[in-house]
């Protein structure tokens, strides 16, 4: 009933004022662009997360090479609008932007994942295109032409980045974007803030050339770069991350900014976020068009997590076309999965969820190799 109350508050054209009062960035909520204010959000985040976990890595990027091998066949199987839910940094954006939700949600066991989406929604909010973004995520000086560059490519934009010399007040870019996400609604602590500029300042310091990194465990020469994710391709050579265009990226910007893209700290196997998440999609009147876990269900299957996950996947609102979006490493298992693309050490896939239910409802999957091989949709 709380959440239900929560988005009466949310969806009402009635101002919600922020009782922080004057000087603080306030979202007040409207009705017709279905904005809401910060305090709202801010409370949203912290009734939704569980405590922090921990996985081993920073996560800072992707690793998945192959994360836009899916927009195709989202695309042919009309899969839009509604709720999207998914983890880790900003790939989702990507997923985003394609499937065009009316409300996200990006769960991850780390609240550093949390500090970091802050970050990103306040790189969103400063910034009025995809150059000024990544001018501000990078600490490079903006074009004089900055107006310009709507119709240019990512390749162009991802140049540019490269060919131009970090700001010298490149701390003092950090601290800003830091100090930005303290609007929020989000109680943050002066850790919390050293989090959130450590992380920028690691894209800064790391460029394009930023990889994937994991603790414990040796780099991987095939994890990706920054630059090499956002000129990768759909199955088609088609370049459709959410920087590839300004549209996409301005459909991503409105829902940071009308606080419709919330962060939440969970474990997909947890007892209470993901749960709640679909509580509030439900109360909504809304459904899950999208789900990404990455390759959370092969370490959710390793201990009775799984169970708790497939609980909380079950009460999710769906329709017939909603889908989950899975990334598969074949490497770790010696197996090379059907639809692995060669060149691509991480192969993604599709299961619609209402599958995902039967096959449960059926008797369960025998191992994380039949996860992700039965009821796969076929991607070409």
């Amino acid at each position: 009933m709380r959440y239900l109350l929560l988005f009466v508050c949310l969806l009402s054209a009635a101002a919600c004022v922020d009782p922080r009062g004057a000087g603080s960035v306030t979202k007040r909520a409207d009705a017709g662009t279905g904005a809401v204010t910060d305090s709202v959000f801010g409370d949203l985040v912290e009734r939704l997360s569980e405590p922090s976990g921990y996985f081993d890595t920073d996560n800072l990027i992707s690793n998945e090479t192959s994360y836009l091998h899916v927009m195709g066949k989202l695309q042919e199987m009309e899969v839009s609008g509604g709720a999207y839910i998914g983890v880790g940094p900003d790939q989702n954006f990507s997923y985003i932007a394609q499937v065009r939700p009316s409300i996200a949600f990006i769960i991850d066991i780390r609240r550093d994942n949390l500090l970091q989406q802050l970050m990103f929604k306040s790189l969103f909010e400063l910034s009025g295109s995809r150059i000024e973004y990544l001018c501000l995520l990078f600490a490079r000086p903006v074009p004089s032409n900055a107006a310009a560059w709507g119709e240019r490519t990512i390749q162009e934009l991802v140049d540019y980045i490269d060919g131009t010399a970090v700001s010298p007040n490149a701390f003092e870019i950090a601290d800003r974007v830091a100090r930005h996400a303290e609007s929020f609604g989000v109680p943050l602590s002066e850790v919390d803030l050293e989090m959130i500029r450590g992380f920028h300042l690691a894209f800064v310091r790391e460029g394009m050339g930023l990889r994937f990194r994991s603790h414990g465990r040796m780099p991987r020469p095939y994890y990706p770069t920054y630059r090499q994710l956002l000129l990768e391709t759909d199955l088609d050579g088609v370049r459709v991350s959410y920087l590839a265009s300004e549209e996409r990226f301005q459909i991503v910007k409105s829902l940071q900014e009308r606080n419709r893209l919330i962060p939440v700290v969970g474990d997909l196997g947890g007892g209470h976020a993901l749960a709640a998440i679909g509580e509030v999609i439900e109360e909504r009147g809304e459904y899950v068009s999208a789900f990404y876990t990455s390759n959370v269900e092969f370490y959710l299957m390793r201990g009775a997590a799984f169970e708790r996950y497939v609980a909380n996947v079950q009460r999710l609102p769906i329709k017939p076309n909603s889908v989950i979006i899975r990334s598969y490493f074949g490497r770790n298992f010696g197996y090379a999965h059907p639809q692995a693309v060669p060149g691509y050490y991480s192969v993604q896939l599709l299961q619609t969820i209402e599958s995902f239910v039967t096959d449960v409802q059926a008797g369960g999957y025998r191992s994380y190799l039949d996860l992700v091989t039965r009821n796969a949709i076929e991607l070409n």
